[in-house]
């Protein structure tokens, strides 16, 4: 029966087609069912041909301690002023400090404009060669060639999230959000011009004047430029004069938000044996 199933004439297709072929030429060998349970006892239930297959995609793990370490990056879509008519935001946000370091607003989607705008960031920002990792999905404009080659010459890292995998880049995906939440944004752009000049005001109140939850409360501004440390211990000595001037307000002494030390896009699982076995050691 093996042998049969396994004749060139029949290797490419189904037990069914051999069954009834061979009850067409007056040859009964077996019910369907069994032709499977032989093939399956052989392992050969399935496609028996090579397949071409796709490496398992590695999920990203990102760590930023300071700024210009990791950014994000991404497009959005912005309804424009007729059905059908839409303008393409282009934001690159610094993970750790959640400050914007560049954006744009064109016509539509071109890697020669995303170039541009990652390359005019690195140059502002004084980014070192080396120091920086940029992080994107997997659509056309992130893996152009354009794209690949400014960072390779830059030396800076690339790094992909998973196919449809969209917490793979929660930074930039929480900033448009955002932006589309905010109580000015409107319902469709009268002109191209009219959201650009929206997402310019969006972006300056966003880095300098929005306090972010993720980073203490502070703006992303005051967190990039290195400011928010002092900040917070004004905010502290605020705190505690209020507390020493009316402590029966308060149920514990009051601490101003810190800051987080690292920033994370998936942020590896610690495994509580080892973590249990370590503290156990120390």
């Amino acid at each position: 029966m093996l042998d049969l199933l396994n004749r060139i004439e029949y290797a490419d297709v189904a037990p069914a087609q051999v069954w009834a072929r061979e009850l067409d030429e007056g040859r009964y060998w077996c019910s369907q069912s069994t032709m499977y349970r032989i093939l399956r006892e052989h392992g050969q239930v399935g496609e028996r041909r090579a397949q071409a297959t796709h490496p398992a995609r590695t999920k990203p793990e990102l760590m930023a301690d300071a700024p210009n370490v990791v950014w994000s990056w991404d497009i959005t879509k912005l309804k424009g002023p007729h059905r059908g008519v839409w303008y393409q935001l282009y934001t690159v946000i610094d993970i750790w400090s959640r400050y914007v370091v560049g954006h744009l607003v064109a016509a539509g989607e071109d890697s020669s404009l995303a170039e541009a705008l990652i390359a005019d960031a690195i140059a502002r920002h004084s980014v070192d060669r080396g120091q920086l990792t940029v992080h994107a999905d997997r659509g056309p404009a992130m893996t152009s060639k354009t794209v690949v080659q400014l960072l390779a010459e830059l030396s800076v890292t690339r790094s992909h999230s998973r196919p449809k995998t969209s917490n793979d880049n929660p930074f930039i995906e929480a900033s448009f959000k955002t932006l589309k939440y905010d109580p000015t944004f409107p319902d469709r752009f009268g002109s191209i011009q009219h959201a650009r000049e929206h997402c310019e005001a969006f972006y300056t109140y966003y880095n300098h004047e929005h306090r972010h939850s993720g980073i203490g409360l502070h703006t992303p501004a005051s967190v990039h430029f290195g400011t928010a440390e002092a900040i917070r211990e004004q905010r502290q000595h605020t705190l505690n004069a209020a507390y020493a001037t009316h402590p029966g307000r308060f149920t514990r002494r009051p601490r101003a938000p810190e800051l987080p030390a690292q920033a994370w896009i998936n942020r590896p699982i610690e495994d509580p044996a080892s973590s249990g076995n370590q503290l156990h050691t120390t």
